[in-house]
């Protein structure tokens, strides 16, 4: 594998020479950054996907942050509840500036939380702050935040870009040309596959480059044109260049939760039996270990064990083929009445062969799984819209335990949540409820525990594993770290060294 692996490189790079400089491009010192998705929308109000939403981090302040375990920590400001339903955000200084040299204030604040909780906005993350009741300006450095209900969590929450005011009353675009007091300012977007960030303290570049195909990324990485990759390789790419000297190699156990989801209301995977069973079926340790090289660490709920509200004491599903067909059986199929299950995933090679892996094993326990592969946009879609039976995807950036209102209360089927499978819990909702309305956070992380036990022996999805978070860098930069969230955070410190030889006569794979 790794022989072909090299020769495939090889080859690649001997046809980029006849191309190399023939398109258009950035200076020298810009330091390129390859993604599969490019970002779709530079407005924090707006953005939803995982690259925007990193993005924009660079290009805007929030209130708040989040620490290691989840727990939210001082951002723009520091708070204090001085009710259960009112809270008073105090901005420190020296407060961020934006572009035309501004102070951000606490009127850029309420206006951007105001624009959100606008219908006209058609915000995404409307729902998530139905709670505020109103806010009022005190000063420049000082709001308050007044709820219509207590919520002990309600802080996480802000973690919103801040806006300037006087543009968005204006109704500025900034979906295409964003205008933040974070550490980068938006510098050009020649087209839709690249975008360019200028870091305020050096005026250094930083290109967001799409390259969808993941070998063709590879390829660029090893010739020069882009200089960082991070996620979004299959592991034997990821091996290749980690292997290879000319390559700087870092990786992080992350808190991408990947799970297989189920249509709660079809007659087969409707069945808590046949759950468990595919729960059983699926050896998910040797999935990790053969197709995703060891980069991985199992799952039993959405958080991991580092988060505040994590559930270590979870045991799961261990690999059991003779208890898959026993729960089988006791759902009433038989080696002549089997069931059939349709899963459904995306048309990536890499989660083509994880669904193929799937499909072998539950075929071992007597479950029939044929595979559908749709383009992203149609896969989404009809997981969106429930159109499936079992489908394949990954929570990115979960940070605060609200997801499970948003994903697993029965109220939270689409569009009032994201309860795609359409879950019905009577204890589930009880135990989301119980949560949300205790103010104490060691009663609340017990509450939280249980819930996820309960999700855990219920299956609205089925856990699979913490995809690790990998960077991969030439010589031509330094100072960049990998971040347990995946976030672009290590862009901060990034250098650009020097590069006085050709990169792609530098570094010629081997054949």
């Amino acid at each position: 594998m790794a022989n072909n692996i090299a020769r495939l490189i090889w080859l690649f790079l001997m046809l980029l020479s006849f191309t190399w400089g023939c398109t258009e491009s950035a200076p020298e010192s810009t330091i390129r950054l390859g993604l599969a998705i490019a970002p779709t929308n530079l407005d924090p109000r707006l953005a939803t996907d995982a690259p925007s939403a990193r993005v924009n981090r660079l290009l805007y302040s929030r209130l708040v942050d989040f620490a290691e375990d989840a727990t939210p920590i001082p951002a723009l400001a520091t708070w204090e509840a001085l009710t259960p339903i009112h809270y008073r955000f105090h901005l420190t200084e020296p407060r961020p500036t934006f572009p035309n040299g501004a102070q951000l204030t606490a009127k850029d604040v309420q206006e951007t939380y105001t624009s959100l909780l606008d219908p006209k906005t058609v915000s995404p993350h409307r729902g998530l702050f139905q709670n505020i009741s109103r806010m009022h300006t005190l000063s420049e450095s000082t709001i308050d935040f007044f709820l219509l209900h207590p919520d002990p969590l309600f802080p996480s929450y802000l973690v919103i870009g801040i806006l300037p005011a006087n543009l968005i009353e204006i109704n500025h675009p900034f979906h295409e040309n964003p205008v933040g007091s974070g550490p980068f300012l938006f510098h050009q977007r020649p087209d839709a596959s690249r975008l360019i960030l200028k870091r305020r303290k050096d005026a250094q570049l930083i290109e967001f480059v799409k390259v969808l195909n993941p070998t063709v990324r590879t390829l660029k990485l090893l010739a020069g044109e882009i200089h960082l990759l991070q996620n979004d390789l299959p592991p034997e790419l990821v091996t290749y260049l980690a292997e290879n000297p000319s390559i700087s190699f870092q990786h992080k156990q992350g808190s991408k939760f990947a799970y297989i989801g189920f249509n709660h209301q079809d007659p087969i995977v409707g069945q808590n039996l046949v759950r468990k069973a595919i729960a059983h079926a699926i050896n998910r340790g040797q999935i990790i270990q053969y197709a995703l090289g060891g980069r991985a660490q199992l799952a039993q709920a959405l958080f991991p064990p580092s988060h505040w509200v994590g559930a270590s004491q979870l045991e799961g599903y261990p690999y059991d083929p003779a208890r898959a067909r026993e729960l089988l059986h006791q759902a009433g199929f038989t080696s002549e009445r089997s069931p059939t299950l349709i899963y459904k995933t995306s048309t990536d090679p890499f989660r083509l062969r994880l669904a193929t892996i799937i499909q072998e094993q539950l075929q071992q326990v007597g479950i029939h799984m044929s595979i559908h592969s749709h383009d992203w946009g149609t896969f989404y879609g009809d997981i969106k819209a429930g159109h499936f039976q079992m489908y394949s995807l990954a929570w990115v950036g979960l940070k605060t335990p609200d997801i499970f209102r948003h994903a697993f209360h029965s109220e939270s089927v689409p569009p009032l949540g994201v309860n795609r499978g359409r879950y019905t819990d009577p204890l589930t909702d009880d135990l989301i409820v119980e949560a949300e309305g205790t103010s104490q956070t060691n009663q609340q992380q017990r509450i939280y525990r249980s819930l996820q036990a309960r999700l855990l022996d219920t299956l609205p999805y089925l856990p699979l594993w913490y995809e690790e978070n990998v960077a991969l860098s030439t010589t031509a930069i330094r100072g960049y770290t990998v971040r347990t969230d995946g976030n672009f955070d290590g862009l901060l410190d990034i250098q650009w060294t020097s590069s006085t030889t050709h990169p792609q006569l530098a570094r010629q794979a081997d054949p």
